[in-house]
């Protein structure tokens, strides 16, 4: 948990839920020495008037489990046999498991019906959907996607930085885009009232972003959402690292929690 500055149980605060918590905060203590830098950037924003109060629910991942937590389930299940065969080899070269068995569907339960009631009872926190945000990059970024489609009367926004849309590491002949496409045209929650933010960089992972995001930005469109209720941001030269999303963070946190 963090809280900002000043905290008080007199006020009220809007809650940002965050994947791959150990990463947010301190780079002493994470595996790569590098960090968001949330907490300097919200404090920052706060200081300048430009965001309402907010607590910061960081969620820890567990390394063995993080693909499976954090793939989109419903999409993956709609994946044919042979589909998901496909998936599976490739996952296997790069020394995953071939037997890709999504739980992210139970990911969001904890969420949703464990994480946020606790943090409501313990916390002096606006409950309704309109203050409560969900944020992650990479599979993170996947895993914010899928939580406001799936739970849009509990997230008002998702913030999904270097979305990782093949899933695994390959483009060619993967199925995964095009099933997560279908997803979003079902699924896509009410653009009056949600707000969606993406962005991705052009170096080492994100450069295979670009294609597959603007396939998405066309879904976007077709769906009713404009710049007033999302917006997708292209950072030339960024590469696939916290150092990255560290620097950008101030654009989602103002585009989610503006006052």
């Amino acid at each position: 948990m963090w809280l900002p500055q000043n905290y008080s149980p007199k006020k009220k605060y809007a809650v940002l839920y965050m994947h791959d918590g150990q990463m947010l905060f301190d780079a002493k203590t994470t595996f790569n020495q590098s960090e968001w830098g949330v907490d300097e950037c919200l404090t920052q924003l706060f200081r300048e008037g430009k965001i309402k109060n907010t607590i910061v629910v960081g969620i820890w991942n567990t390394k063995e489990n993080r693909h499976q937590e954090y793939f989109p389930q419903k999409p993956y299940e709609n994946l044919s046999k042979e589909d998901r065969e496909k998936v599976g080899m490739s996952l296997e070269k790069i020394g995953l498991s071939k037997e890709l068995k999504p739980n992210s569907d139970n990911y969001l339960k904890f969420i949703v019906e464990e994480l946020k009631p606790f943090v409501d009872n313990t916390y002096s926190t606006l409950q309704n959907k309109e203050n409560t945000f969900i944020t992650g990059s990479s599979m993170g970024g996947l895993i914010s996607m899928y939580a406001i489609c799936e739970y849009p009367q509990i997230f008002g926004g998702a913030a999904c930085l270097s979305t990782h849309w093949p899933g695994t590491f390959e483009v060619e002949n993967n199925p995964i885009p095009e099933s997560f496409y279908t997803y979003l045209k079902d699924k896509l929650p009410n653009p009056t009232n949600n707000k969606i933010y993406f962005d991705y960089g052009t170096v080492d992972l994100d450069a295979m972003y670009p294609p597959l995001q603007a396939k998405v930005d066309g879904i976007m469109i077709s769906k009713g959402f404009t710049k007033e209720n999302w917006i997708t941001i292209k950072f030339e030269g960024e590469n696939h690292s916290e150092n990255a999303w560290k620097k950008r963070l101030h654009i989602p946190m103002e585009f989610l929690l503006k006052r």
